[in-house]
């Protein structure tokens, strides 16, 4: 059987686990959907999220930031009659603003990835904690990045909210130790695998 990390308990998130989390994103339409989902995890489970993810693609024209940044009151009112989705109006909200920052931000780099993978210089952060230790909710980086996002004017981006979207695109490689994914996913780092400041594994 498979060692993997503890926190997948159930079908979706095992595979989840196993195929996604901590892959590695640079494609800016999946940027933009993790960080949109993320943000609708806040106050929830990541299952509950996970769960909703197809009925979301297809409610936000799969989360192409364009789209969704034209949304006006008649999608808004759809969308909060939508059971697919988590029907939070502040959540709702904060999408479509946040495909309006998002876009903001991709013409200021040329693409959303550039200025994000720049906050690790382009190289994933390998942690490798022992398996069944907490991990962390927030770190240093994940607070100066979530500041940042805010100073932009994006919303639901605390400090936790982007930690775990930094996970989910492989920022950081948070699978612990002894996990069959750890060595695949540190792989794909280009270049000199590196600990983060304060980690002890």
């Amino acid at each position: 059987m498979r060692r993997r990390c503890a926190w997948p308990r159930n079908p979706l998130a095992i595979a989840y686990h196993d195929v996604e989390w901590g892959v590695p994103v640079h494609d800016d339409r999946l940027l933009f959907e993790s960080l949109i989902l993320e943000g609708a995890q806040a106050g929830l489970s990541w299952d509950t999220v996970l769960a909703k993810r197809e009925s979301y693609r297809a409610a936000f024209d799969g989360f192409d930031p364009v789209k969704v940044a034209r949304y006006g009151a008649a999608r808004k009112a759809a969308l909060l009659a939508n059971p697919g989705i988590i029907r939070n109006r502040a959540k709702v909200d904060a999408a479509i603003l946040n495909a309006e920052k998002f876009l903001g931000t991709q013409r200021e780099f040329g693409s959303f990835q550039r200025y994000l993978w720049e906050w690790v210089d382009g190289e994933p952060l390998q942690t490798g904690l022992a398996r069944g230790k907490p991990l962390p909710a927030r770190t240093a980086l994940s607070d100066a990045l979530s500041e940042d996002l805010r100073r932009r004017g994006f919303k639901f981006v605390g400090s936790t909210i982007i930690y775990a979207f930094m996970q989910a695109v492989g920022m950081v490689n948070d699978h612990c130790k002894g996990c069959f994914r750890r060595a695949e996913v540190a792989a794909l780092a280009p270049r000199k695998r590196r600990r983060p400041a304060g980690y002890k594994g």
